[in-house]
């Protein structure tokens, strides 16, 4: 563009903003409005179209909402485009918006043309004929939290309120909770001729929230589509924390995140910088599509000439399904058996491709953005002095030797029981699988009820310590459990100071990792406690298995959750719930903030201990 067309263009719109000045602040302020009754209608019309069966009348009026609800954000965004003060910087802030919007247009002119709607003709070709409601479904969605970010988080609401971001995060989990508990008790989401009550509605959606994979019902022959639909959709909002993924809508949408924002993804995530926490944020969403699509393509071709499909609509949704629950560490599965089911217990490569996808989740997404961002290689490779985060190396070092010592147990004790008849290199798969899975993800390829009691014990050390700080897994994690054994080893030697890597350890850490193991242990104490009383006809060692593998949101089972009692399915819902959001995180969430005072301090106390 020359400097004179340049100056034309600039003084035209100088004059459209002048003239349009005085309406602006009102017209978009009634735009927001109308944007928040419009998507709350419309989500409201979707979830009952999705939920219930509807005659030709009620679906007319869901129809008509749905095109009006998309006209009115096409509309929407032409006028706030134009009331824009600077429209190219707005097309640049806006630019995942526009291209839905985009992609809006043309599939009204398609409709208009061709007689043909987009998804629709997408889904037939791939066999997934619902795939144009979901997608539907999910434009609606987006809008909504677009209007109330607008609206709330990332203006006025989060500024002025008065709860601490850990309570913001266990109040996020309660919400995803009741609104996945109640969308499970739709008609249209459990396959004909099946009941589901509120109790296992609430359990599911504690279990798929919460990334844990526990069931009382069978997820594959209980669930619709619809319904295995929407628990994917909470394992992938639970695993990144629903919190975090509005976050996603407002960094795409708006100029960025406020600081109490970045609050809630630093205490997410446990980033050591609150300033770099939405940069870490946007990677994690980068790097999750990613890796869960990357998965999805993998695992796609890994099924094996023994599995049947029947349709191509069905394989890739399980392909998407498996690789998410991976990925989150969520265990959930669209097979009675998991992956000891007959058609897939002998596909060895759909297990490694799985355990791969299982240790990128549990890694921690501070590792992944350490290892795999091109700036930081690019940076290790000039400068061979600088090496990896503590943090990632801690992470590292410490899944590949829990890594290595769940295999040699478990192929070990287990070579003369659920390893024997089979082949040598079945064994190392199985083993190595086990071995990944058992630390926070929950798939299974063997019987766990079967297992020896020596390997069962051993299970609950590994899923005690779980996953790296800041991933989708849960346990006490990796930092924690590696901070308190270099703390007692540091004692046991003299040393008044923890180092590693030649670095020193802060009291601050080292408190807080004694602070996570003590909460952490007397809760499941607690917890197989109050098992021993209510379900005490199931065995110690059983009870202590779930237990431990709800606290650490696990999900693997010997095959007792269902036979629970009430109280021990209460018991095993609040594990999960505790275990997911952190026993920090809850405590300081209940707790207020006390400042220290310095003007006194008691005289040191001295006493034996041990």
């Amino acid at each position: 563009m020359s400097d004179s067309l340049k100056r034309r263009v600039n003084a035209f719109r100088e004059r459209v903003n002048i003239k349009l000045y005085d309406s602006r602040d009102r017209v978009l302020k009634d735009l927001r409005t109308a944007g928040v009754l419009i998507s709350s209608l419309t989500i409201f019309v979707l979830i009952y179209f999705h939920g219930f069966q509807l005659d030709l009348p009620e679906r007319a009026v869901v129809e008509f909402t749905v095109k009006f609800s998309i006209g009115f954000y096409l509309l929407k965004y032409v006028i706030e485009f134009i009331y824009s003060f600077s429209p190219i910087q707005h097309l640049k802030e806006t630019k995942w918006e526009g291209i839905l919007m985009a992609f809006l247009f043309l599939n009204i002119l398609s409709i208009n043309i061709f007689g043909t709607e987009i998804m629709g003709f997408l889904g037939g070709v791939i066999g997934m004929e619902t795939l144009d409601q979901f997608f539907i479904l999910f434009i609606q969605g987006y809008f909504l939290l677009i209007v109330f970010l607008e609206l709330g988080k990332a203006s006025t609401f989060l500024p002025f309120a008065s709860l601490s971001p850990p309570a913001l995060l266990a109040l996020s989990f309660i919400f995803l909770i009741l609104i996945g508990s109640g969308l499970l008790m739709l008609p249209e989401m459990t396959v004909p001729g099946k009941v589901l009550t509120y109790g296992e509605a609430l359990f599911t959606s504690i279990s798929a929230s919460c990334v844990t994979g526990l069931q009382v019902v069978d997820t594959a022959t209980h669930f619709s589509f619809k319904g295995q639909f929407l628990i994917m959709l909470l394992f992938q909002l639970g695993g990144l924390n629903i919190i975090s993924f509005a976050t996603f809508f407002a960094i795409f949408t708006k100029k960025g995140i406020g600081i109490r924002h970045q609050s809630l993804i630093q205490a997410n995530y446990s980033n050591e910088s609150l300033t770099s926490s939405a940069e870490l944020f946007r990677k994690i969403i980068r790097f999750t599509f990613q890796i869960e699509a990357l998965g999805a393509l993998l695992i796609f071709f890994s099924w094996g000439d023994h599995m049947t499909f029947n349709s191509l609509g069905q394989r890739i949704f399980y392909s998407f399904f498996h690789s998410i629950s991976a990925f989150n560490n969520a265990g959930f599965s669209l097979f009675t058996n998991g992956l000891m089911e007959s058609p897939i217990q002998q596909s060895y490569l759909l297990h490694i491709v799985i355990a791969c996808i299982i240790i990128f989740g549990g890694l921690g997404f501070g590792t992944i953005k350490d290892l795999f961002t091109l700036r930081q290689v690019r940076e290790r490779m000039q400068k061979p002095w600088k090496t990896l985060t503590t943090g990632s190396k801690i992470s590292l070092y410490s899944t590949g030797v829990l890594l290595a010592l769940g295999f040699i147990v478990f192929f070990a004790l287990e070579y003369n029981n659920t390893l024997s008849n089979t082949s040598t290199s079945s064994k190392v798969v199985t083993s190595f699988f086990q071995s990944v899975t058992t630390r926070t993800a929950g798939f299974n390829t063997v019987d766990i009820g079967s297992l020896t009691l020596p390997v069962l014990i051993f299970f609950i050390f590994l899923m005690f310590i779980g996953a790296s700080t800041g991933s989708t897994g849960g346990g006490i994690k990796t930092s924690t459990f590696a901070l308190v054994f270099l703390s007692a080893w540091a004692t046991i030697r003299g040393k008044k100071k923890v180092e590693i890597f030649k670095q020193t350890i802060p009291w601050e850490l080292l408190n807080r990792a004694f602070s996570i193991f003590l909460f952490s242990a007397t809760t499941m104490l607690v917890g197989i406690f109050i098992l021993a009383i209510s379900d005490s006809h199931l065995g110690l060692a059983r009870l202590a298995f779930e237990e431990v593998s709800a606290f650490c949101t696990v999900g693997l089972s010997t095959g007792i959750t269902a036979e629970l009692s009430g109280m021990g399915k209460a018991v095993i819902m609040v594990s999960m719930f505790i275990g997911r959001i952190g026993t920090i995180t809850l405590a300081f969430a209940l707790s207020s903030r006390k400042r220290e005072s310095n003007d006194y301090k008691y005289p040191k106390a001295n006493f034996m201990v041990g």
